[in-house]
């Protein structure tokens, strides 16, 4: 295998990352200058600083653009569609108030987060978040207050879980370069993601809503133009277009769980028919058919067209943005500084479980992506845990959670995350830093935290 070089040593490398955020935000907070012309011209700047060939500059922010949008932009359109459809025929607002009739309204933030926590458990943090904005905003809109009180403890909820709670991929392939019980890893996963999620999503999200004044995004939701003789849908119904897409994700996430723990055979073309229908993108796209059949009824199909199309366009702005996100993370990648933070911090001595969390974290910080850095510092922490003498299942748990925590902390500029959720909040970058950046990285330390504690007790 050839040795990649870079331009710079680590020290060099995350002077220009730090240059770079810091000029990031000086062009949008203090020169105004849109998101994502900043976030381009960065990029582009960053690669010539760092000696990208000068034929390799614009593959690699296509590169990094190109992949951020694969994953984001069919899941966010899809979603809007199936929130705007929602929330025109009155779904949201039925399912916003039965939540309200079972907790009461001084408990609608909880509410919102435990939903978020069960339907979090197959589906994926970007998918699940926007199928669940409608709801949000409904419960927002009825109750009123700072829109953070509601989004942060559902936004948290999909955050933990996805992170920490197999059957996401992040988690699933940590177990497997590590070695550790899937299962087990799903009851320790819960255990600690439990707790995590209502200090630092829920208890944070109240606080958050006290001191940050958000107000209900207009573009996302705009005036709902329902029929004066149209009756909204029930409450099962709704039930049943938000579970359908988890469902199906459910038959990817659970049969490829179910392929790493050898109980069924990869290469068999049902349960490879079955997990393609449980893709993200397909998932959402069937519920979607099964939401305009259901609307069908009462709505011409004309008249659901409008419907749909009214939902792409205030996205068009948190897509482009979210993708020049990517971007940027692509290149910071591309410039070498992860690997070389990684090579540095792999050789301090530190224990294992602490290590795997300060090279996640720096990871992290260095290029954005969470999958990536939680990716990387399994491999690069597996070597450690193959030597290393004493080490039960629930030890190779708690270094699995301690990555995830690692990976979930620091959300900043160079994560599409940051932008989507910013975006969708219809909140500046410095609200976004002070609120968002702020609960991820409570989110991550805590489990750290927990997981450490574990680690000694167990």
């Amino acid at each position: 295998m050839t040795e990649v070089t870079y331009a710079y040593g680590a020290g060099t490398l995350l002077g220009i990352a730090a240059g770079a955020v810091a000029l990031l935000l000086v062009l949008i907070m203090r020169f105004k200058i849109h998101a994502f012309l900043a976030l381009t011209l960065v990029s582009i700047v960053v690669a010539l600083i760092t000696k990208v060939p000068f034929d390799k500059v614009v593959p690699t922010l296509l590169g990094g653009f190109g992949s951020t949008l694969a994953g984001v932009a069919l899941l966010v359109g899809l979603g809007a569609m199936i929130g705007r459809l929602l929330e025109v025929s009155g779904g949201a607002k039925v399912l916003a108030d039965t939540l309200i009739g079972k907790f009461g309204s001084h408990r609608a933030p909880l509410a919102l987060g435990i939903a978020s926590l069960l339907f979090g458990f197959p589906i994926f943090f970007d998918a699940g978040l926007v199928v669940m904005l409608p709801i949000i905003f409904s419960v927002a809109k009825q109750f009123g207050g700072s829109t953070l009180k509601y989004a942060l403890p559902a936004a948290g909820a999909f955050a933990i879980m996805h992170a920490l709670v197999p059957p996401h991929p992040g988690p699933v392939a940590a177990a497997e370069l590590l070695g550790a019980n899937i299962g087990l890893l799903v009851v320790v996963g819960l255990v600690i993601a439990i707790p995590t999620w209502y200090i630092g999503g829920y208890l944070y999200g109240l606080y958050a809503g006290k001191k940050f004044d958000v107000k209900l995004p207009s573009s996302f939701l705009g005036e709902v133009q329902a029929d004066p003789d149209h009756q909204p849908p029930s409450f099962g119904m709704v039930m049943t277009i938000l579970l359908l897409p988890l469902v199906l994700i459910f038959l990817d996430t659970g049969l490829n769980t179910a392929i790493v723990m050898g109980a069924v055979s990869g290469d068999n073309t049902l349960v490879n028919f079955l997990r393609m229908l449980g893709k993200t993108p397909v998932a959402l796209l069937i519920t979607v058919f099964f939401a305009l059949l259901v609307f069908s009824r009462n709505r011409t199909f004309q008249h659901l067209e409008k419907i749909c199309n009214d939902a792409l366009g205030p996205i068009c702005a948190i897509i482009l943005v979210t993708g020049a996100g990517g971007m940027f993370g692509g290149v910071l990648r591309a410039s070498g500084i992860g690997d070389a933070l990684a090579g540095v911090l792999s050789d301090t001595g530190m224990p294992i479980i602490v290590a795997a969390f300060v090279i996640s974290t720096a990871l992290r910080v260095a290029q954005g992506s969470a999958t990536v850095a939680l990716t990387t510092t399994a491999a690069l922490v597996a070597p450690m845990v193959e030597t290393a003498t004493g080490l039960n299942q629930f030890d190779l748990c708690f270094i699995v959670i301690a990555i995830a925590g690692g990976a979930t902390v620091l959300s900043h500029v160079n994560d599409s995350g940051f932008w989507l959720v910013g975006r969708f909040l219809e909140m500046d970058e410095k609200t976004t830093l002070k609120t968002w950046t702020v609960m991820e990285t409570l989110l991550g330390s805590i489990a750290f935290l927990l997981a450490l504690i574990g680690s000694m007790i167990l």
